[in-house]
């Protein structure tokens, strides 16, 4: 049997699925991940909340980079493995996609059950007045206010960063909240910061519904995504993993592929025969 019918036929025991996701799933899409197949940081670790807010510079440090990463990111479409999760979903295998990606790619393959478990970047939130803004129209200021920077190039990073080292950031003009002046932030969840109680909890009440789990592109590293292995395994669960490498939750799977992401999901959803679908 080889690695799509066994997972397919996973999915044939546990028809309802409780699905994690993570950067794995995007890196198709030119987003790259944060860890290597050992499980360990490619680079430095992302930003905290407890820097991000208590420092201007690093404010400004990470507007710059997220200004240039943005091309990248904001330009990013869904891949194979997003499509064939939505189509997964559409035949009725998805009891819930919780996703710690931050890209919505998801959603833009048709997905609709689907929690954004650390937040979405292509959304702004001012940490004063709670005011969302699209992520969109913020680089259109970053742009106009910053035009030296604007023309800088830069390796791509995970989540829309962008590797600018050994600058002097101490000049880059990040525009306050236009409502109240406070300090804006992408609306995803930072180091350091909790995931909303209301998405865990919506988690946990979809994987006591579920009949298995599985994990796509997720190396469970972060404890806000491993507690849901851990969870599963606890209640008898099974667990199957399609992911390049080691994870945390090696020692708790039924099932563990390790192939490319895009491929392999592409082939399960045809050996499940429920096509792709074709986002509205």
């Amino acid at each position: 049997m080889n690695d799509a019918s066994s997972l397919a036929e996973f999915v044939r025991r546990h028809p309802r699925l409780f699905v994690l996701t993570g950067a794995g799933c995007s890196t198709e899409s030119g987003i790259p991940d944060y860890r290597d197949a050992a499980g360990e940081w490619k680079r430095a670790q992302p930003v905290t909340y407890q820097a991000f807010m208590g420092d201007e510079y690093t404010r400004k440090r990470y507007w710059a980079r997220s200004m240039i990463g943005w091309r990248i990111m904001g330009g990013a479409q869904a891949g194979r493995a997003h499509h064939a999760l939505a189509s997964l979903e559409s035949a009725g295998h998805v009891e819930l996609l919780v996703t710690q990606n931050v890209d919505g790619l998801h959603h833009a393959a048709g997905s609709r059950s689907v929690v954004d478990l650390h937040g979405r970047i292509d959304t702004v939130r001012c940490m004063a007045c709670e005011a969302r803004t699209a992520r969109s129209a913020l680089q259109s200021l970053l742009l106009q206010r910053n035009p030296a920077w604007a023309a800088l190039d830069a390796t791509v990073a995970p989540d829309g960063d962008a590797d600018l080292e050994g600058r002097d950031f101490a000049s880059f003009d990040v525009p306050a909240c236009p409502d109240c002046g406070g300090i804006l932030k992408p609306d995803v969840v930072f180091f350091g910061e909790s995931v909303p109680r209301e998405r865990v909890n919506a988690a946990f009440d979809a994987l006591s519904r579920a009949d298995a789990m599985l994990v796509v592109g997720s190396s469970l590293m972060v404890y806000s995504g491993f507690r849901f292995a851990q969870a599963a395994a606890d209640a008898g669960k099974p667990i199957a993993a399609l992911n390049m490498g080691r994870t945390r939750a090696d020692a708790l799977y039924t099932l563990k592929v390790e192939q490319p992401i895009g491929a392999t999901m592409d082939a399960l959803v045809r050996e499940l025969d429920v096509g792709v679908l074709n986002p509205a």
